[in-house]
């Protein structure tokens, strides 16, 4: 049985430019913070059909947070970008960890259903001590 899925599906937008995710110092310590994106879309690389989701970022920082405005300019250049799902929540993760630095971070990416199945996708990262 062939899929037709090539490595270059696999890979696509993984290393994408996009725009750059600004910060600003934390005055406090010791906090959680979330941050819902409730319309988040991507394009499958393969069938160029538009992906759907609800995007929470959940972090706690160490020296810096991330500034809103451009991390919404961020998540807009995902619109166009050919990515998997599963890979757009990874790589929102490494660009928020490189951003940022912070103590601990998750990203969940829940997907609408195609064809009468949802994707809940969960990514995690938190500093070595």
């Amino acid at each position: 049985m062939s899929t037709d899925y090539t490595d270059a599906h696999a890979r696509s937008g993984i290393d994408a430019p996009l725009p750059l995710i600004e910060t600003w110092p934390s005055q406090f310590q010791n906090y959680e913070i979330e941050t819902v994106v409730p319309e988040f879309t991507s394009v499958c690389p393969k069938t160029g059909l538009p992906d759907f989701g609800k995007l929470t970022v959940t972090y706690v920082p160490a020296e810096v947070c991330f500034e809103l405005k451009s991390f919404k300019m961020y998540i807009l250049a995902y619109r166009n970008l050919g990515i998997f799902y599963e890979n757009a929540v990874n790589r929102i993760l490494r660009d928020l960890v490189a951003a940022m630095n912070p103590v601990r971070i998750t990203v969940v990416g829940e997907f609408t259903p195609r064809g009468g199945i949802a994707t809940k996708v969960t990514a995690s990262w938190q500093r070595d001590f």
